[in-house]
């Protein structure tokens, strides 16, 4: 039994072979030159990744001081509001404590949409960054890769072991800062509203 299995294994690789010699012998596939990249450096440490990380920290900052600053003026106003509410022992309140609360509410919302607009506005800037740097990015890759004489690049993320000699993200870096010395750190252009097709 084992003898006919192999003489099978042998028989089907010999009908297979001539068909794979003859796909190999049409299109040679080049033997895999590799580069490793680690793209989380070059976001850290490309000269327009930091000035803009620094930029946008100091708009995060910025907004976190705001939300401070109007949680400190609500504040007041909410306590003696809810003191008010409270002393009425469950009465409904009458129409000047009805007109605080709607001012104040106003007032709530207001700043709630003040600071969702600026963070709107900071997650936007922050998405427009990346695409800059992206756009930029793949050229630089590719860049170093004929530098390298490499046909594939490989995030260090997606690699389980490697030689250090094929890490070039210093070069990814280098090359990146020549074609994108800073980015623009503006709203991310908007998008053209699609318009529904109809049947």
């Amino acid at each position: 039994m084992k003898s006919l299995l192999i003489a099978g294994l042998l028989l089907g690789s010999a009908v297979s072979a001539p068909a794979l010699a003859q796909a190999q012998a049409g299109a040679r596939v080049p033997a895999a030159v590799i580069v490793v990249v680690d793209s989380e450096r070059i976001y850290r440490e490309c000269t327009a990744c930091r000035t803009a990380q620094t930029q946008l920290q100091s708009r995060v900052t910025a907004l976190q001081s705001r939300q401070q600053a109007l949680v400190t003026q609500l504040q007041p106003e909410e306590q003696s509001i809810r003191t008010a509410i409270n002393a009425l022992g469950g009465k409904e309140p009458d129409a000047a404590l009805r007109a605080r609360i709607t001012a104040f509410q106003k007032r709530q919302e207001d700043a709630n949409q003040e600071l969702g607009r600026t963070q709107q506005n900071i997650q936007s800037i922050q998405a427009n960054v990346l695409r800059q740097i992206n756009e930029r990015l793949g050229p630089a890759i590719n860049q170093v890769m004929v530098a390298r004489g490499a046909n594939l690049a490989v995030d260090v993320d997606a690699t389980l072991a490697r030689s250090q000699g094929l890490d070039v993200t210093t070069d990814v870096i280098a090359a990146l800062n020549r074609t994108l010395p800073s980015v623009s750190l503006t709203p991310a252009p908007a998008q053209p509203q699609q318009q529904p097709q109809g049947r």
